[in-house]
């Protein structure tokens, strides 16, 4: 063949596509009773830390953010965690893990009881440091990581922290605010990640989750990004405030990533007034299936798909998914052309 056949050959074939980049977000379950265990466990290969790897291996992300994985001061879970995947034939090489809120103790009575170092008189509810932090696992190299996890809620403009004692100490993230720079071939992808604190249990839960959602309409970079993780509110059912919500889709785009199965919309189930295949918990008690779990790309990127893991009884995958965590994966693919 002459050259100039080769030639019309290459342009009648046209460009080769570009593989999107595949988000992802969950709560795993990873998270054990105390400091070491699931380290333990990982090395173990406990069904349930197995389990939770084959959901990811099968999702393929290119990135996800794991919201329920406890935090060592020498990243063992996470590399062992990173290993396990790799067996499973996904590496995942580039990790980023910091101790976060949950756990780390204030040194004051916050709840008031007349006990301190207790769960709740830690800057987020924990029983150690690192308890159920944040964790993200790449494909791809990151850059560099601005940790806003030390923000007094008392700083955050416009915020609806309630009067509270020891105010001038109390943080405002649960478990962590991280701006992490994920080098992709077209350039960074700013992932806005965080886990915020159930809408529940106290008073000024509800404030603290809307605030910090809030946060990031204070810190967008100039520069694509997604804001990714559980934001532990439904747009329309549940007891959040889902403004916070709101006001992040009006610089975002909500892909409205979709299951393919939903359970029988009875029982706690029963007055839920939201699409039920934008679930992303399973709970057997009111309120019932949430959607909490989120991927929210800034409106200069394109969604080719979206979807949330949660297959039906007979496929193959169910069992690991019921196994591993009553969450489910979210995933989201971008085209970054």
């Amino acid at each position: 063949m002459d050259l100039r056949a080769l030639a019309l050959l290459l342009v009648l074939a046209g460009p080769v596509a570009a593989q999107p980049l595949r988000l992802a977000t969950w709560d795993p379950g990873l998270t054990r009773d105390g400091p070491g265990l699931l380290m333990r466990d990982i090395a173990a290969h406990d069904p349930q830390v197995v389990a939770a790897a084959r959901v990811i291996a099968a999702a393929q992300p290119d990135a996800i953010l794991l919201t329920g994985f406890d935090w060592d001061l020498d990243g063992r879970a996470q590399t062992g965690f990173a290993d396990l995947l790799a067996e499973l034939g996904h590496p995942m090489p580039h990790r980023f893990a910091g101790p976060g809120n949950r756990g780390l103790q204030t040194g004051h009575d916050l709840d008031g009881d007349g006990q301190g170092g207790e769960a709740s008189d830690a800057q987020g509810f924990g029983d150690f440091t690192g308890q159920k932090g944040l964790a993200l696992l790449s494909r791809l190299p990151l850059g560099p990581v601005t940790d806003h996890s030390a923000t007094l809620w008392r700083d955050l403009p416009g915020h609806r922290m309630p009067d509270l004692d020891h105010a001038d100490i109390r943080r405002l993230s649960g478990s962590a605010h991280w701006n992490i720079q994920l080098e992709t071939p077209n350039g960074p992808l700013h992932l806005l990640a965080f886990a915020a604190t159930p809408p529940a249990f106290e008073p000024q839960n509800v404030a603290r989750n809307h605030d910090e959602a809030a946060f990031w309409m204070h810190h967008l970079p100039q520069a694509p990004f997604a804001v990714i993780g559980n934001l532990n509110v439904d747009p329309v059912d549940g007891d959040g405030n889902p403004a916070a919500l709101r006001a992040l889709l009006t610089v975002t785009h909500d892909p409205k990533p979709r299951g393919a199965f939903q359970p029988p919309q009875t029982g706690p189930n029963a007055d839920q007034k939201g699409d039920p295949a934008l679930d992303t918990v399973e709970y057997d008690r009111p309120p019932g299936n949430l959607r909490l779990d989120y991927i929210l790309p800034s409106q200069d990127l394109q969604v080719t798909a979206s979807g949330v893991v949660w297959p039906a009884p007979g496929d193959p995958l169910a069992k690991p998914v019921a196994a591993a965590s009553h969450r489910r994966l979210v995933w989201v693919d971008l085209d970054l052309e």
